[in-house]
């Protein structure tokens, strides 16, 4: 069989134009793994609130970050898969789970190449139904109608990998090596509270609360909360960081329901009321910078830190095209192409 690779991040509008946003939104939060409420519901929802008032506010949101090659993630990602095809010897294709760069087209460019035998690799750390499991669940319809004939496998998730982990730990400590800080803060995008209790296998353990994520479960293999906590551990423990200089939070929240707290915005004003002025913040959840770092944390989270006492706020890059970054994901692709199953990736 040959082999192949697909590389799969969220995606991106075509343009900053209002139309072009209001058409990625729709698909995006038309998911019912994104908005997990009946079509009905979710239609109303989207369709008759969100996408009325959303696009224009978003479009202004992506001119402030858009770039003159176009959008900041899908660039980035080119970058990322060219340095990757440079370096192993199988064709590698990339997707967007929403847009135009759809992942039945990267899987079209694959089987074009003669590729039967596919590594899908989504480009989320941890793992929630929000981004992982959409991605898989859209490989496995797109593999039943279309592509029949092409073996599957998926990269599980890598939160606590040594490549991942030594990579996001050495983006950090090149970005504060000549400065001082107060505080630490890794900001990873929020999720419903009820997507975390339907991705609990074991239907009881999730709790939400203090000790559920330290308390070891099968539950943890689709526990986006632990993953996280558990991320940033390895992190501070490679890092040598001291107990009360770092913590975590959780940003993007939409609509009203219960999400995983403490919020981003409401963590960078306490800590700036509480006399932290120099502030650095991480998003780990993100390989790739995008609206939601470039402009929610760099732009937002920078002008909230300020207005509350702070006085110097640093952001820490995604890993988007690192070499260490592009080196790991070259190391899991050829254990995978040589052993012949992810499995082979889980050190």
């Amino acid at each position: 069989m040959k082999k192949g690779v697909l590389l799969v991040n969220l995606g991106s509008p075509d343009s900053t134009k209002v139309a072009d946003v209001k058409k990625y939104l729709d698909e995006f939060l038309m998911d019912p793994y994104v908005i997990d409420v009946p079509y009905a519901l979710r239609a109303f929802i989207v369709k008759g609130i969100i996408l009325n008032t959303r696009p224009k506010q978003s479009a202004e949101a992506y001119k402030k970050i858009w770039w003159k090659e176009g959008s900041p993630l899908i660039v980035i990602s080119k970058r990322l898969r060219d340095k990757i095809k440079k370096q192993v010897n199988i064709p590698v294709a990339l997707a967007m789970r929403y847009g135009s760069m759809s992942i039945e087209k990267g899987l079209q460019e694959l089987t074009e190449k003669g590729v039967d035998d596919v590594l899908v690799i989504p480009l989320y750390p941890q793992y929630a139904m929000a981004t992982t499991k959409t991605i898989v669940e859209k490989v496995k319809s797109l593999q039943k109608q279309k592509f029949s004939n092409l073996k599957v496998s998926t990269l599980p998730a890598f939160y606590d990998k040594k490549g991942y982990i030594q990579s996001l730990s050495n983006s950090i400590s090149e970005t504060i090596k000549n400065i001082e800080f107060d505080y630490l803060l890794f900001s990873y995008h929020g999720l419903p509270e009820r997507h975390i209790k339907k991705s609990d296998v074991t239907n009881s353990h999730c709790k939400i609360n203090t000790s559920c994520c330290i308390t070891d479960s099968a539950a943890h293999q689709f526990c986006y909360r632990h993953q996280c906590f558990e991320t940033t551990r390895q992190i501070a423990e490679q890092l040598q960081l001291k107990e009360g200089t770092y913590g975590n939070s959780f940003q993007s929240r939409l609509g009203f329901d219960s999400w995983l707290q403490p919020y981003t915005d409401r963590t960078i004003e306490k800590l700036g009321l509480q006399g932290v002025k120099k502030l650095v913040v991480i998003t780990p959840a993100f390989v790739s910078d995008c609206i939601e770092t470039l402009e929610e944390i760099a732009m937002q989270g920078k002008e909230l830190f300020y207005e509350v006492g702070g006085e110097e706020f640093t952001v820490v890059p995604c890993l988007n095209d690192r070499d260490d970054w592009a080196n790991t994901l070259i190391n899991w692709i050829e254990k995978w192409r040589i052993i012949d199953t992810s499995k082979a990736i889980a050190k």
